[in-house]
Order: structure tokens, then sequence, then C-alpha cells
């Protein structure tokens, strides 16, 4: 099952009155959950990821980030840049290119640190900061929801 699948069904789940849904084939395991306080937990034997919806019906998926690197604080000397928009993000302007930018890299204010693809569209992110980014909060090719933070960058 492929990534536009589960995005697929969990969309149609969040839409439902469904409470529970399982659905198993073979070594793969999928099961969403929702909660009261309308959270979407999935789980999935091969890659973790919880899913969290705002009412919307769009989620925000994490994957492989362990409860203290998602909880962490931000300081005051800490920014955030954040999506402007919901759509897929990729930290690079194709496969075989480069990175804009990497953890521990310098940005500029202005600097184009990621692009988010929405309705077919590439939207270049920039930054509103200057400083060393400390900390990248999502997964290259992960879906992301609207003022969700991506990067955490270190003030100068």
């Amino acid at each position: 099952m492929d990534k536009k699948e589960i995005e697929r069904l969990l969309e149609k789940f969040d839409q439902s009155s469904l409470k529970n849904f399982e659905l198993a084939q073979d070594d793969f395991k999928l099961k969403f959950s929702k909660r009261d306080d309308e959270h979407v937990v999935v789980e999935n034997s091969a890659t973790p990821s919880s899913v969290n919806t705002d009412g919307s019906g769009h989620g925000q998926t994490i994957s492989g980030q362990s409860d203290a690197q998602s909880a962490q604080p931000v300081s005051q000397n800490v920014a955030e840049i954040k999506a402007p928009l919901v759509g897929v993000v990729y930290f690079a302007p194709s496969p075989d290119k480069p990175a804009y930018k990497k953890q521990g890299d310098h940005v500029e204010k202005g600097d184009v640190v990621c692009v988010i693809e929405a309705m077919k569209m590439i939207n270049e992110v920039k930054s509103d900061v200057t400083g060393t980014i400390s900390n990248i909060l999502v997964e290259d090719g992960s879906m992301v929801e609207y003022d969700q933070p991506i990067f955490q960058v270190t003030k100068e």
C-alpha cells in the first residue's frame, strides 16, 4: 500500500462517522482510531506515524519522531519557519539536486528553505529570520498543514 492510498483512506475515515478502522494485508497492518479530542492515531507496523487532524479533514503526518522531539519547547532565541499553506514539503528542487538548506546551515531572511507542492503548483517557502537551522521538524515528502512548523532557527 503506497502513501497516496493511505492518505486517501485517512481522508475517507476522517469524513466518516467510524471511530475505529483496521486493515491487514500480508505483513502490513494499518489502524485508525478517533478519539474525542479530534486526534486520529495511525499505527503501522512498518513505519510508525501519528496523524493529527484539526477537524477540517486535513491530516498532519509525523513519521519517526519521538515524543520528546515533537514536544520540544521553543526558547526565545529560537524562531520557527512555518508552512504558509497545506501541501507536500520538499527540501530540494528535485530528487537529484542538493537540499536548499539542512540542519546546521546558515539562513538569511528571504532565503528559500524548501518548497511546498499544492494542487500541482510548487510554492517556495522563504525564511523570515536570519540564523542557523537547528532542527528540521518534518520529513521530506510529508504532508504539512497550514502554519505547521517546518524548521527551528536559532536567531543571531
